[in-house]
Parts: structure tokens; C-alpha cells; sequence
């Protein structure tokens, strides 16, 4: 029993002695050290961060604003809208139009998905390689191969329909550019006098590029914001408008330009030429109405363009005359005084120095009229032989054949006259009937605007002039007047320039027929021309037709450029409302072929 008592007693001794542990850990401790600790660092925190803001928003702003700035704020440009071509009469002829450009982002692209196949291998992106023109594994490649770029254009200038498609697609790093494209109405009408622009709009050709600056303005710049992507969040601010182009109104009436190339087109085709010109001058103001060339070009689609038939041969190619020369040979002869319009000249074949002259033709005495009717050579070489030199060559000096018309045309030749100390027999010869002397279509209707305007020489413009153009008075109108109605017979019954007659209207021309140069002498290839002037009571247009080498039975200037030089001429003086002349007898008929000899 005494055991179980100690037993008993010892287990009531631990019981109590839990109890009195439970109690004391009821009752909580204060840890003095732990407390200030845990003080100071909740008092310091808030410290510490309002030290920190203090120091990037005051101290160190700007240093952080920059940085902000550079990552998402960009220039932006803002291009200018090309300004407008227009002919004489406000109808465009040159314009800007909206157009969209495909533009990719190959760092998005790449890494907008976990497994970029998913890109390259879906129905979107085949449908877009098939919009573009490529095999997809081909465009596929070719996007890795620009990975590290951030902007490549993938086409440029898509249609609406198209633009339509690629935002269907919603392909990711895939976007589209707001741009414009330049578009010609007209097409290949116009396309040697406009030229054309190239995919970012500088001008290249003609117009186009003649006057770029002016009609390209002056490109602003915008202050966007950019998201991590390259994405405009918003534009905030324009820190320059920019200034659009100015519209240019041309001296070119559009309906002439277009009965120009129709009418020349045709001729061109019908005999197989190499190539043709047509130049319509205004006599009273020096602008051009219309420049045509053959062959042609469409500038709104130039994928397959013959290189050739982007030449403006109206300025840039040259050719020897020929026969249209001798009109001026006869004002030079009138204005000396020692010939006038019924002088009778011996036009029996000659030799100057050992050189024959007018071999195949002996006319026997001619006036100087009728020289220029039958177009004889050895009439106008005595003329010329009978002029001292300097007083000879200065007619054509004035006419400003050698230099350039000053029109400021792109690629305009100044042709070729030669400046020697000396001119033989032969030199004066050969120069008065066109040979030994190159020009272009373009002087050689200005000379012949001279002769329309009264001896009054006017600067080519091909820009409308709505004031009054100055000019020089290089000849007396007394002396141009004569030569006119020397070139008038030309048309007659005899004459070598039948075929441009028009009905109603007075008409003074002349025919040219030349071999075309080649190194070392001449070739078998002909260079038919006809230049002349109407109405001959009231001069207004100056037209030279020019064909490159045509094929066939036809080749001299009265059979292949008089009928196009007459039908350009007539549609244009009914389409300017110039009343016909008044004649007291019935007009010739109209384009009859008359046989005969022919230069």
C-alpha cells in the first residue's frame, strides 16, 4: 500500500506541474530587442521609399524622362501630296490617288507565337505569298533571313480589293501603309511630255521630273507615340506641316495632243517607220500644244516598257533637215536685197567645188518662188553662193539653230551646227538646201514659228502663259510674209506638198526628204518631213511632222508626213475655232496626190 501511495502521490506532483507550464505560456513575454528592431525597420521603409521617389521625380527626371521618351516617342513623317498636272484647260492629266503598301515586321512575326510555324504553314499566309506572287516557302525564307529587321516593305502600291484581303488575313507582323501612287488618265498620249514618277514619287521623266521640285512640296514631320511592337499609339504633336506640292497647268491642250498621237500613230503604222514625231506650236505665244512620238509607252504600267520607247524624240533626236531648210535660205536671200520673190535663177545641175548640185533635176529658169515649190537645189545654192558668209549663216544663228530652245526639257539636244573659220561653196551649198546641219522636231518648229509670227522669235514654253511672252524681232515681217506665200505654192498644182492641203484654210509648208547619216557618209534610209503654218491671214499654228525611216514605196516628206501634218493641222484649227480663211476661189481637193518630183 505504502508504494502505491508514492505511486499516486508522484503522478498528482506532474499533473500540477503541466498545469503550472500551460499557465505560464499563457502569459506573453515582451521581447524588448525583437520589438525596437521591428520598429526601426517599419520606419524606415516608408522613408526609404519616399526617398527613392523623391530622387527620380526631382533629382533624376530628366535623365529618366529621356529614356522613357527614346524607347516610345518617334518622328514620324508626314509625306506631302504631289501636286496635280493639268493641260491648258484644268483636265487632269497627272494625279496622286490613295494607295496601300504591305509592310512587315519580321521581329513580331517571329516572335508573336511559341512554334512560328504556326505562321509559315497556315491557309493566311499561303493566300498572302499567292496575293504577292511568290511560293510560300520562298517568302518563308526570306522573312528569317531579315529576322533582326523591325520594317521591310513586302509590295508596294497594292490595290484596294487587295488591301481588302490582307486585313482579312490578320496575319501577325503583316501591316499596311497608307501611301499614294501617281496615275496618268491619258496613258501613252501623254507620256513623253509627263514623263513618269518611280515608286516613292521623284519624278524621273518629262515633266515629272523637269519640275519635280515644285510639284513634290515639302514633307512634315509628326511626334508619335510607339508601343513595344512599333505600333502609333497616338500622334501628339505636328512639329512641321507639312507644304503640299503645287499643281503645274501645262501649255498642252489636251484634244490637240490627243488628234496628234491618233493621227500619227496611224501613219507610223501604215509604214512601218522606226519612229515618228509630231510637234503643234502656237506662233503668237511660243507655248507647245502638243508633242507626240512613236513609238509610245503606257507610264501606268511599265513592266515590259521597250527602253527605246521612252525617248522623247521630239527633243532629243536629231536629223538633217533637209528640203525645209530652203524656206529659210529664200528669207535670207530677201532680206539681202538682191533677190526677191520673182528673181530668176538658172536651176541647171551644177558642180561646187567638184561636188554635183541638183544632178537629177534641171528645172531651167525658176523665180525664187517657184524654186521653193519645186524645191530646188541648185535654186537655193546660187542664193546662198551670192550671200556674203557671216550675212548667210547669221539667219540661222538668230533662228537659234546649235542651242537649245530653252523650253528647259529634260534631255533637249541643242543639235548640231558647225562653227567654222571657214565655209567653203560646198558648206553654204549643202547647208541651204538642210544637209551638213542637224535638229530636233522641236527647233525646227520654233524656226518656223518665226516665220508665222512675223519675224518674231518667242522662247518655247511648256507651261501655259497667261501673260503676254516677250520676243525678238530677228526678221521683217515684210520678208516673212513673202516667204509664206513662197510656201503656199508649194501646195499648188506642181508643187511638192499636195497632200496637206486643208479644206478652207490657207496653208504654207514645205517638204523634206533626207538620207539619214551614218559614219563615213549615208545610209538607204530616208527622214521624211513637212513643217508649215496656217492659217496663212492670221498665223496661229506652227506643225512639224517628222517619220524615221518608213518602209515601203512611200518614203518622201510629201507622201508620208504632208497627210498627217494635214490632218493634225485641220481637226486642231476647227478645235481652237479658227474661222477658215478667205479664199476667192474654190480650195484644192483635199490630200490629192499629185506625181512629180518630190523632196
Amino acid at each position: 500500500m505504502k508504494g502505491f501511495d508514492e505511486t499516486q502521490r508522484l503522478a498528482q506532483t506532474m499533473v500540477k506541474q503541466r498545469a503550472s507550464k500551460k499557465q505560464d505560456n499563457n502569459n506573453p513575454v515582451f521581447l524588448r530587442g525583437r520589438f525596437i528592431f521591428f520598429v526601426v525597420i517599419l520606419s524606415l521603409l516608408p522613408t526609404a521609399i519616399l526617398v527613392r521617389a523623391g530622387y527620380v521625380q526631382i533629382w533624376n527626371a530628366d535623365f529618366l524622362k529621356g529614356e522613357g521618351d527614346a524607347r516610345i516617342k518617334r518622328l514620324s513623317r508626314l509625306d506631302a501630296s504631289r501636286g496635280t498636272i493639268t493641260d491648258r484647260h484644268g483636265e487632269e492629266l497627272a494625279i496622286s490617288i490613295p494607295s496601300n503598301s504591305i509592310w512587315i515586321d519580321p521581329v513580331q512575326m517571329l516572335t508573336s507565337t511559341e512554334d512560328e510555324t504556326q505562321i509559315f504553314s497556315s491557309p493566311a499566309w499561303k493566300q498572302l505569298a499567292h496575293l504577292v506572287k511568290e511560293k510560300p516557302q520562298k517568302l518563308t525564307g526570306w522573312i528569317k533571313s531579315k529576322s533582326s529587321k523591325r520594317f521591310v516593305y513586302l509590295k508596294r502600291h497594292i490595290n484596294q480589293q487587295q488591301s481588302q484581303v490582307v486585313k482579312a488575313l490578320k496575319i501577325p507582323g503583316v501591316h499596311l501603309l497608307a501611301e499614294s501612287r501617281r496615275f496618268y488618265p491619258a496613258g501613252e498620249v501623254f507620256s513623253h511630255v509627263l514623263g513618269f514618277t518611280n515608286i516613292d514619287g521623284k519624278g524621273l521623266e518629262g515633266i515629272e521630273n523637269a519640275y519635280d521640285k515644285i510639284l513634290q512640296g515639302e514633307a512634315g514631320q509628326v511626334l508619335v507615340h510607339r508601343d513595344l511592337l512599333g505600333n502609333v499609339i497616338e500622334a501628339r504633336e505636328i512639329l512641321k506641316a507639312p507644304k503640299n506640292g503645287k499643281n503645274i497647268a501645262l501649255s498642252i491642250d489636251a484634244r490637240i495632243q490627243t488628234i496628234a498621237y491618233v493621227e500619227l500613230k496611224k501613219e507610223f503604222e501604215r509604214v512601218h517607220a522606226t519612229a515618228a514625231s509630231a510637234i503643234v506650236l502656237d506662233v503668237k505665244t511660243g507655248e507647245v500644244l502638243a508633242m507626240v512620238n512613236q513609238p509610245s509607252y503606257n507610264p501606268n504600267n511599265r513592266k515590259n516598257l521597250n527602253i527605246k520607247a521612252l525617248r522623247n524624240r521630239a527633243v532629243t533626236d536629231t536629223f538633217e533637215p533637209g528640203s525645209t531648210f530652203k524656206p529659210f535660205t529664200a528669207m535670207a536671200a530677201l532680206e539681202s536685197g538682191k533677190f526677191n520673190a520673182r528673181t530668176l535663177i538658172d536651176t541647171r545641175p551644177m558642180k561646187v567645188n567638184g561636188y554635183w548640185v541638183g544632178r537629177d533635176h534641171n528645172y531651167g529658169l525658176l523665180s525664187v518662188s517657184d524654186i521653193i515649190k519645186k524645191s530646188s537645189n541648185v535654186g537655193v545654192t546660187k542664193m546662198a553662193l551670192a550671200l556674203p558668209t557671216e550675212q548667210f549663216l547669221d539667219v540661222f544663228y538668230q533662228l537659234g539653230f546649235g542651242m537649245d530652245t530653252g523650253s528647259g526639257f529634260p534631255g533637249e539636244n541643242s543639235g548640231l551646227f558647225k562653227d567654222k573659220v571657214r565655209w567653203s561653196d560646198i558648206d553654204k551649198a549643202t547647208l541651204s538646201y538642210g544637209y551638213g546641219v542637224s535638229v530636233t522636231a522641236l527647233q525646227l518648229a520654233r524656226a518656223y514659228s518665226v516665220l508665222g509670227s512675223g519675224g518674231q522669235l518667242r522662247p518655247i514654253s511648256f507651261l501655259r502663259q497667261d501673260k503676254p511672252v516677250p520676243a525678238e524681232k530677228i526678221a521683217n515681217k515684210s520678208v516673212t510674209d513673202r516667204v509664206l506665200r513662197m510656201m503656199e505654192h508649194v501646195l499648188e498644182d506642181g508643187g511638192t506638198g499636195t497632200r496637206a492641203r486643208v479644206a478652207g484654210y490657207r496653208v504654207a509648208g514645205k517638204t523634206g526628204t533626207s538620207l539619214k547619216a551614218k559614219s563615213g557618209g549615208y545610209s538607204d534610209d530616208y527622214i521624211a518631213i513637212f513643217a508649215g503654218i496656217a492659217p496663212i491671214t492670221n498665223p496661229r499654228l506652227a506643225v512639224v511632222v517628222m517619220v524615221d525611216n518608213p518602209k515601203g514605196d512611200e518614203y518622201y516628206g510629201g507622201d508620208v508626213s504632208a497627210p498627217v501634218f494635214s490632218a493634225i493641222l485641220e481637226r486642231s484649227l476647227r478645235w481652237l475655232d479658227v474661222p477658215p480663211d478667205k479664199i476667192s476661189k474654190p480650195q484644192f481637193a483635199h490630200n490629192r496626190i499629185k506625181k512629180g518630183v518630190r523632196q
